[in-house]
């Protein structure tokens, strides 16, 4: 479980790291950010909490975000779970995923209704794909601008490259599943990051 930043020194927190002044701020920045996730939230999050809000550096939300992918369900809800936890505690994650669930659960509702009286037009469904083309290109451009974290990874960059394509052959073209891979391919990461650090 995470630590409160008042728990740890000051010294362990990064000066360039800002924290949500409420929980209003929070329930009101994830509402925010869901909204803006059309096509796939990942871009946005990364954007929103580290580029704008300073809430997390690029290391925080790298290991953050692995984390959240190892757990059950969708990684941006873990995320804001994990996020409004180190905050403000249990009361922090219930607003959390209350601010990431809420709106987008009404705008999907509304959008499915209309969508029912018009998916069977081909110009909609040729929109569509476009849409999976855009956030595709989004996920990818998110990848590229966590590529300098890796540089500090104690596995070193050749070996997180090599993980990360390993993993992307497995999950792209070999098919495994990914209740497989990830824990798999993790295993393996983290036991060469263990061996590291115990060197």
């Amino acid at each position: 479980m995470s630590t409160h930043p008042t728990d740890a020194p000051a010294s362990v927190e990064p000066a360039a790291t800002a924290r949500p002044a409420s929980l209003s701020d929070l329930f009101w920045s994830f509402t925010w950010l869901a909204l803006q996730g059309f096509g796939g939230v990942l871009a946005v999050v990364q954007r929103e909490l580290v580029d704008k809000k300073k809430w997390m550096t690029l290391d925080e939300f790298v290991e953050e975000w692995a984390a959240a992918q190892t757990m059950p369900g969708p990684n941006v809800v873990n995320l804001c779970i994990m996020i409004g936890e180190r905050y403000f505690g249990w009361r922090g994650a219930v607003v959390a995923l209350a601010g990431i669930l809420a709106m987008p659960m009404v705008v999907v509702l509304l959008i499915a209704t209309m969508y029912a009286q018009v998916a069977s037009y081909p110009a909609v469904q040729g929109a569509l794909r476009g849409m999976g083309a855009v956030a595709a290109g989004l996920i990818a451009a998110v990848g590229i601008k966590m590529f300098p974290a890796l540089k500090k990874n104690v596995l070193g960059l050749p070996a997180c490259l090599a993980l990360a394509v390993l993993c992307f052959v497995g999950v792209a073209w070999l098919r495994w599943p990914l209740i497989f891979a990830l824990p798999g391919l993790g295993l393996i990461g983290c036991t060469l990051a263990y061996r590291r650090l115990s060197d």
